[in-house]
């Protein structure tokens, strides 16, 4: 299983520290040689880097690469560099938890380890050995008493709540039906984190000024009792904290103001049942090719009151499905994040005692 450290974790975490950090004179010489460029020709220099990164990674790597060069060049890369709602790539950290397209799905696909209960997910259009994908998060499961959680990091190496590379974490209940979605930052101005030990983020003697010590609740899921038991598709219910488009992109990576967002209702898409293959089915459109259990689709929930909204509620907005032992595909759109697609595709993981 690959070990990839995400680039640009620690350019991000510097964006965003309070303090003033010291540097040796020659490195202060040195970043403000690059920081004296004309502001025209540091942002063609950027926009041509961007136009040369193409689609795929690792040659994305060079945007980062500008970006972390100081304050000046990060500005310019996120002027020239669009958001995931608009050019369908995932570039920087925060990338992960800005809504995605409208018009086509962010393909992904997850890779799990049953060694040690580690996730990892890639953006990538196959999953082919010869084709990584890009390293975006990965998550492990740990046992918390009754409770099951799942930490999501931006480190592949460090998934715990106390490192820089936490993102957030997905906690069950006792029967695994039932998840609440932890941020490890606020989604708007204002949140206040979640009072309860179970959603602290270490004990208090680790707590540091720059560090929340708290998660914030972003959203809900649950799967409901199925009383066909193992013969029958699961059922599930998502409310969740959606990441704000009306906010622009700018903001987005350089402050913490943000609006209050509503919340997003999805359901699960009921398949229909095959009598030549005796079991349920859904169009997956050929992302999934084996038959499992926690395979899903799930699309917004028709609102009685808006006629329109049936429309809507045929839209695909998060799919997730198996097509190999441990590699699961994960499609996901506008208004979700790839943070929430994935915490919601690791709870199909875990043991539905009420559904299986």
């Amino acid at each position: 299983m690959p070990r990839e450290r995400p680039p640009a974790v620690h350019a991000e975490a510097e964006a965003e520290a309070p303090e003033v950090v010291e540097m040796a004179p020659e490195l202060e010489e040195r970043e403000e040689r690059w920081a004296r460029l004309l502001p025209e020709l540091l942002q063609e220099v950027v926009r041509r880097v961007e136009a040369s990164g193409g689609e795929r990674w690792p040659a994305r790597k060079d945007v980062l690469s500008c970006a972390g060069v100081c304050r000046r060049w990060r500005d310019a890369a996120v002027a020239v560099v669009r958001p995931p709602a608009v050019s369908g790539k995932i570039t920087f950290p925060s990338s992960l938890k800005q809504p995605g397209t409208r018009e086509f799905p962010m393909q992904c696909f997850i890779k799990r380890n049953k060694k040690n209960s580690t996730f990892y997910l890639y953006l990538g259009l196959t999953t082919a050995t010869v084709d990584k994908g890009k390293f975006l998060m990965a998550a492990r499961r740990f046992r918390r008493g009754p409770h099951t959680e799942y930490i999501i990091s931006l480190d592949a190496d460090d998934l715990s709540q106390g490192s820089n590379a936490y993102l957030g974490k997905l906690r069950s209940d006792f029967w695994g039906t039932n998840f609440k979605v932890y941020d490890s930052k606020p989604p708007y101005d204002g949140a206040k984190a979640s009072s309860s030990r179970s959603s602290r983020r270490f004990g208090s003697r680790r707590i540091s000024p720059q560090v929340s010590s708290g998660n914030y609740e972003v959203g809900q899921l649950s799967y409901k009792y199925n009383l066909l038991k193992s013969r029958g598709p699961r059922r599930m219910y998502c409310a969740l904290e959606c990441p704000s488009t009306q906010d622009t992109w700018e903001n987005s990576l350089k402050t913490k103001v943000r609006k209050p967002m509503g919340t997003t209702v999805l359901r699960n898409k009921a398949p229909r049942w095959h009598e030549h293959l005796q079991c349920w089915c859904l169009n997956f459109h050929g992302r999934v090719t084996v038959a499992s259990v926690k395979n899903f689709q799930l699309a917004a929930a028709a609102d009685p009151n808006d006629p329109t909204s049936s429309k809507d509620a045929e839209t695909v907005l998060l799919q997730f499905g198996k097509v190999d032992d441990d590699i699961f595909t994960m499609d996901y759109r506008q208004p979700l994040s790839a943070f929430q697609a994935f915490a919601i595709s690791l709870s199909s993981f875990g043991t539905k005692l009420a559904c299986e």
